[in-house]
């Protein structure tokens, strides 16, 4: 059965078939060859995606929706812009700043893209060359795969089981996060002052500050009312979620003025298009995990693995390795939805930390969003500043390296990541 799933779905992925739809056909088929019941196949659908903690995917989304409708971009510029000062590749760390920011609002790494890239980029390139333009947007919309919220901590811990908490995931993502930040605004100076791009922004100004701070703190306090919240053990990750959209209406009504009534279709239609497609995939992918657990795959891979080093770190590095291949091919929801069920156990026979290895594996594939051929923010960002591939690569590479470096800091210093929700209880 599983071989006749394995080479099915990858046949269907050869020929650009819907990932989704590929993992339900080459489920079906694999049932259809180990003389299962149909009937199992929506089954499993149904209770894969009859989850409570999985509402939380949509809500995030249509708060992250609603706070661009606001018009919270704006404030947020202006706000990294008076924090910044006159310095090489000042518009670079505005966007990563900005970007910081929208990723504890957001909790998706392609809504920042968008959102900062067609705001940011016709300036950006009025000073820089597109591609470097482009590439800085990317990597600052990267973060909000790390910061929390992080949608894609959410779909990990669902996966995961009972082995590891959404809070916990999202303390681990809050150091590496701002080391993230900070190096990306580090290596903008030095790309800035090597290719000697104007300088930008204008002298910090106290009273500025001040003034651009207050204007933005009802959009910086969101994050810390509802991660804070969820950490606090005050409401779960999913009522986190819908009070987020709670605060993003009263934000955008009457606090920027900027929502209107008619944005509120628009923003739930493409929260629910987002949703939907990591619905699917949750729903399509749990029968071919029921089909891998009826063959005994998880036992074999176990023993198999455990055959070939018995050193945990070693694992750790194969793990990081496969993850890298994949993130190279494969969208990151349906990477999750496939291997966490199968990787995250044998971590655990390893003995090592649930939330090291879980946010190692969420990394691993964030960065895979920035990496060809299958980089869904490279093709984004494309889209929205009309360059090649190619060009936007020659500037993102040194952002992609930087992230690995990270990744790798984060495996030989678990510290990084296991120090504040270890310090926090988790």
């Amino acid at each position: 059965m599983t071989p006749a799933i394995i080479f099915t779905f990858l046949g269907f992925a050869l020929l650009r078939m819907p990932l989704a739809f590929a993992l339900g056909l080459a489920s079906l088929i694999g049932l259809y060859v180990g003389g299962m019941d149909f009937a199992v196949l929506p089954q499993r659908m149904m209770h894969s995606v009859n989850s409570f903690p999985l509402m939380a995917i949509p809500l995030f989304m249509l708060a992250g929706e609603l706070m661009v409708a606001a018009g919270i971009l704006q404030r947020l510029v202006d706000f990294a812009n008076s924090l910044i000062g006159r310095v090489h590749g000042g518009l670079a760390h505005v966007a990563i700043v900005a970007g910081m920011v929208l990723a504890a609002v957001s909790g998706a790494a392609v809504a920042s893209a968008s959102a900062l890239g067609s705001s940011l980029v016709p300036s950006m390139r009025q000073q820089y060359d597109t591609g470097y333009s482009s590439a800085v947007v990317a990597s600052a919309a990267n973060l909000g795969a790390i910061i929390p919220p992080s949608n894609a901590m959410i779909v990990y811990a669902l996966m995961a089981g009972s082995s590891v908490s959404v809070g916990g995931l999202f303390m681990a993502g809050v150091v590496p996060g701002i080391i993230l930040a900070v190096g990306f605004m580090g290596l903008a100076s030095f790309i800035a002052m090597r290719r000697r791009y104007p300088l930008a922004g204008g002298e910090i100004g106290l009273k500025h500050v001040l003034l651009q701070t207050w204007r933005a703190l009802p959009i910086l306090l969101m994050p810390i009312v509802v991660v804070g919240g969820i950490v606090a053990g005050a409401f779960t990750p999913t009522e986190g979620a819908a009070i987020a959209v709670v605060y993003a209406l009263l934000i955008g009504f009457f606090v920027t003025r900027q929502l209107r009534l008619a944005d509120l279709p628009k923003a739930m239609f493409n929260a629910a298009i987002t949703a939907a497609m990591v619905g699917a995939l949750i729903a399509f992918a749990s029968t071919m995990t029921f089909a891998f657990t009826i063959d005994l795959i998880p036992m074999r891979l176990t023993d198999w693995i455990q055959g070939i080093t018995g050193d945990p770190l070693m694992f750790l590095l194969l793990v990081m390795a496969l993850l890298i291949g994949v993130g190279m091919f494969i969208e990151s929801n349906a990477a999750y939805i496939m291997l966490v069920p199968l990787l995250a156990p044998i971590a655990l026979a390893y003995g090592i930390d649930p939330l090291l290895f879980g946010f190692l594996f969420v990394m691993n594939l964030v960065v895979g969003m920035m990496t060809p051929p299958v980089g869904v923010l490279l093709f984004v960002m494309c889209g929205i500043s009309k360059i090649g591939l190619n060009e936007l690569m020659k500037s993102a590479w040194p952002f992609i390296a930087f992230q690995y470096a990270v990744l790798i800091a984060c495996i030989a210093f678990p510290g990084i990541v296991t120090w504040l929700p270890r310090t926090l209880g988790y």
